[in-house]
């Protein structure tokens, strides 16, 4: 584990490769778990915002759970979280002609029409955000469904942290990202072991 800042990260950040192949797990992240995406409170309040601009590029069933939980709920854990469809896909996905899920809230934002990219938690999977007290707890969550991207990433020599580079730097900053590569480039934690 390495400490940066108030965050301790897994080696697996920094040792694992990933790089998602959209046409090989078809945007199962956003249809496959527990609940829906982990919110903030600030994002829970932009996705009630957003919403009207982001309705368009969502599935009838998806704008039908909206109306009837709202922009955001609150799961069994006490999470505040996105509305699902069916316990299953994310409200404010959308399946393009590939058969590919994608995410409704990022279609808008490419697009121009809004600011907010999408759910920071969805912007750093596979890695996970545990929030304590003291310090962010930030890990790989290796899935089943990830597997492809597993296998890109492997192929294209990508650690996880640079494809995860933009949206780690949108949670913690450049200076904590330039700390994070330094740690994966000069790897003191192997020589101290030797």
């Amino acid at each position: 584990m390495l400490e940066i800042g108030k965050t301790i990260v897994s080696f697996d950040v920094i040792e694992e490769h990933f790089l998602c192949d959209l046409f090989k797990c078809k945007g199962a992240c956003c249809v496959e778990g527990d609940s829906g995406a982990p919110l903030t409170a600030e994002e829970a309040l932009k996705l009630e915002e957003i919403y009207p601009i982001v309705e368009p590029y969502m599935t009838q069933e998806g704008k039908a759970v909206i109306a009837h939980q709202g922009t955001s709920m609150v799961d069994e854990d006490g999470d505040t979280v996105t509305p699902l469809v069916n316990n299953r896909e994310c409200a404010y996905t959308f399946t393009d002609d590939k058969g590919i899920v994608k995410c409704g809230i990022e279609k808008a934002f490419l697009e121009g029409k809004i600011d907010f990219r999408k759910p920071v938690s969805c912007h750093l999977f596979p890695v996970r955000i545990t929030e304590y007290k003291r310090f962010d707890a930030v890990n790989y969550q290796e899935l089943k469904i990830c597997k492809p991207g597993r296998e890109c990433g492997r192929g294209q020599k990508l650690p996880l942290y640079q494809f995860l580079k933009e949206p780690l730097i949108r949670k913690y900053g450049k200076d904590w990202y330039e700390q994070l590569a330094f740690a994966a480039k000069e790897r003191p934690w192997e020589t101290s072991a030797e």
